[in-house]
């Protein structure tokens, strides 16, 4: 005979065991990023450069400040192409060049760099050891910074980037997005950690923050403003959150799993000693960097990573939902495939900090938090549905997960305040304000449906390509 009241209370252990169990996991993960934006609060409260304004003078006067070379992969980017070119071609650095790779671009990419920069066919080789879709033609331009475009077969964005890594003549290479806006001292201050422990520097990140509604002129970001858009502030709150908070906090520990590819400054040398950006893998960005841990711990080698708040680019991030759940399915894809070919890292004591810490928060949290929210929603809804649950249990599991949503991104909106003050109004900051404590009702939960279906995308080795999104193109003011 079939004892349903002894099933009874199996069943509701059973739930009320998963239930704590998600609650402590998502009470953890929070715990986790909290603790690594106190350490980046007093981290950006208490950096300051080892060069003195005279000494900055004198460098940027020197002939003897490291080459860099900016790589700008570019596909279908007619709208913004001449307003970030633009600027990249005025910032204030002695010594640098700008590679734009066009990848087999369907629009006027390349007639508008040819007409506005005024290009012409150029013979120089721009082959090199790593492989990459042939080169149909080079062009040059006769302006006093040295730009090359490449025009080159549809390869993906780390095949363009590797064309770049070739033709660059610098040590230095910086990747920056196409679509973006790097602020005029953004090459000093990324090189900066490099000129201060030289040896050992091999990549910098720098931060990314959303351009939308901000006024720019001369490819210059003019007026920092929130966007007016709900949806662009989330992303500027998620922006300041990962970037000023969690990868600060990283960097600390020299365990800095991810610079944007978007932003990012890198020993050319290394880039080629361990095979330029993966070509396999949706997420190259991220990739690259673990790529770079493992190799450099495997062999032993002295090296750093790090991250330097200061030096920002501006970018435009998606203004509508399908081209935002399209990106953030991508993101969650690339996290899974980067986590997944270095797994031997994970929880690993000969990777130190990198394998026992960052590693494994990034697989447990960032691959698996996703999954782990999602199922605590599912059975939170289900459990007091069918009564399995008491009420207080529920509200206990949304209070964490909310509240602690609120509290991280407030924090990282005050740490923006009391550090880099950017944001010129009062009001301007209010809005950002509004946007973190509005975001975790129904915005920070469709991200996590959309993430669930890229870590499913990820298992099943799901590919894809450039993941072009729509743009709206800068909010130029005047005339260019």
């Amino acid at each position: 005979m079939i004892d349903y009241d002894t099933i009874d209370i199996l069943v509701h252990r059973v739930y009320f065991f998963f239930e704590s169990g998600i609650i402590l996991y998502v009470f953890t993960i929070n715990a986790i990023y909290f603790f690594l934006t106190v350490a980046g609060f007093f981290c950006l409260r208490r950096y300051h450069s080892t060069f003195s304004r005279e000494e900055k003078d004198l460098l940027m006067k020197s002939p003897l400040m490291p080459a860099i070379s900016l790589i700008v992969p570019s596909y279908n980017e007619a709208m913004t192409i001449r307003e970030s070119v633009g600027g990249m071609l005025r910032l204030d650095y002695p010594n640098y060049e700008v590679v734009v790779v066009n990848d087999g671009s369907k629009d006027d990419t390349l007639k508008i760099l040819i007409e506005e920069f005024k290009l012409y066919l150029s013979a120089r080789d721009v082959e090199g050891s790593l492989f990459t879709k042939p080169v149909r033609a080079v062009y040059e331009s006769r302006e006093p910074i040295r730009l090359l475009v490449i025009d080159k077969f549809n390869g993906g964005k780390a095949d363009s980037i590797n064309a770049g890594i070739n033709a660059a003549s610098s040590p230095y290479v910086m990747v920056v997005d196409s679509d973006s806006l790097i602020e005029k001292d953004a090459l000093f201050q990324m090189i900066k950690p490099c000129l201060e422990d030289p040896g050992q520097v091999i990549a910098v990140g720098g931060t990314v923050r959303a351009v939308n509604d901000c006024d720019v002129l001369h490819g210059r970001v003019r007026r920092i403003r929130p966007a007016t858009s709900w949806l662009a502030n989330f992303q500027a709150v998620e922006y300041l959150r990962a970037f000023l908070g969690g990868r600060v906090g990283f960097s600390l520990l020299n365990s800095l799993l991810i610079i944007s590819g978007a932003f990012g400054l890198f020993r050319r040398d290394a880039l080629l000693e361990i095979g330029g950006f993966e070509e396999s893998t949706i997420g190259e960005d991220m990739e690259l960097v673990v790529r770079m841990h493992h190799h450099y711990i495997k062999n032993r080698k002295p090296y750093r990573i790090v991250y330097v708040a200061q030096p920002v680019c501006w970018t435009e991030v998606p203004d509508s939902l399908k081209i935002l759940k399209r990106q953030r399915k991508r993101w969650q894809r690339g996290t899974v495939e980067s986590l997944w070919r270095h797994r031997e890292m994970l929880l690993n004591p000969r990777y130190g900090t990198v394998g026992l810490f960052a590693f494994s928060y990034f697989f447990l949290f960032e691959m698996l938090g996703p999954a782990v929210e999602f199922l605590g929603y599912f059975l939170t809804i289900l459990g007091l549905v069918f009564s399995i649950i008491a009420p207080p249990v529920a509200i206990l599991f949304f209070s964490v997960s909310i509240m602690s949503g609120m509290l991280l991104s407030t924090s990282a909106v005050l740490l923006e305040e009391f550090t880099i003050c950017r944001y010129p109004s009062w009001r301007d900051s209010w809005k950002l304000f509004a946007a973190a404590i509005a975001e975790n009702f129904g915005f920070r939960q469709m991200l996590t449906l959309w993430r669930v279906q890229g870590l499913i995308d990820g298992i099943k080795g799901k590919r894809g390509g450039w993941g072009a999104m729509e743009r709206k193109g800068f909010k130029v003011v005047g005339k260019a």
